[in-house]
């Protein structure tokens, strides 16, 4: 395939994607709405309200960050560990798999979709957030770098976690009892500096920690972290799972009949 036919491949995919998760946006978009607005009325207003200052901000202020990553996560890798399941189960990704089209070029097609989906919450996350409380960029760069390496890698995990599941209640094993817990001990409604050293330490091999604390030096300016030791960490996550996702592709891993 030359360049022009791969682009339109891509879009093809890209459109799907995209249409699917619109076409029911009442199951996919308005549900992370109601729930950050739940989780901003309990943890930023009645609990914040007596916890005070975090990090010389407000506790709002402190969560939102936090709550808008969660959002962008959760809705990345459902997106597509339940669009390439479905796929897999009717067969039709087998269509795809015999075509002219490149594998990085499925892979991607699919990848984009669960980054669009992501961002779409992000933003009605954020017009949420902006009714309960006051917020300002502190760097650009970090966040729309963070964000974009954040949604890639868990657009990833979900594609991964798709590839292996053989039934549907497959593809809600690992956001239930690993994606869950990772993002509530991910520092997104607490201070690291509030555990015991030893806590504190055990926490750093969250990846979700970096994420949540990048993201909020990046609005807020306040991280638990090294902001360039957070990127490196999920640059490398990132890179490490495009390669095993490529490799699933090509070697056709759980995906021929």
């Amino acid at each position: 395939m030359n360049a022009r036919e791969q682009f339109i491949a891509f879009m093809t995919i890209l459109r799907k994607e995209v249409r699917r998760y619109t076409r029911i946006w009442t199951q996919t978009l308005l549900p992370s709405a109601i729930t950050m607005s739940l989780y901003f009325v309990i943890f930023g207003s009645l609990v914040g309200s007596r916890i005070g200052e975090m990090g010389g901000f407000t506790y709002m202020q402190f969560v939102v960050p936090g709550l808008i990553m969660m959002a962008i996560v959760t809705n990345s890798y459902s997106n597509v560990v339940s669009s390439f399941f479905g796929s897999k189960f009717n067969n039709s990704i087998e269509e795809l798999l015999v075509s002219p089209t490149p594998n990085y070029i499925i892979l991607w097609g699919y990848i984009i979709g669960g980054v669009t989906r992501g961002l779409a919450v992000a933003v009605i996350v954020t017009g949420v957030a902006l009714f309960f409380t006051q917020l300002s960029i502190h760097s650009f760069p970090v966040v729309i770098g963070i964000v974009t390496l954040t949604s890639v890698l868990f657009a990833l995990a979900g594609f991964i976690n798709a590839v292996f599941a053989n039934s549907f209640d497959d593809i809600s094993i690992v956001p239930t009892f690993v994606l869950t817990p990772l993002i509530y001990l991910g520092g997104v409604f607490y201070s690291l500096d509030l555990l015991p050293e030893f806590w504190r330490g055990v926490s750093q091999l969250n990846p979700l920690v970096y994420v949540v604390n990048a993201f909020r030096y990046g609005v807020l300016g306040v991280s638990d972290v090294s902001i360039e030791f957070a990127f490196a960490m999920i640059a490398s996550f990132t890179v490490v799972a495009y390669l095993y996702c490529m490799h699933l592709l090509n070697s056709g891993t759980r995906l021929r009949q």
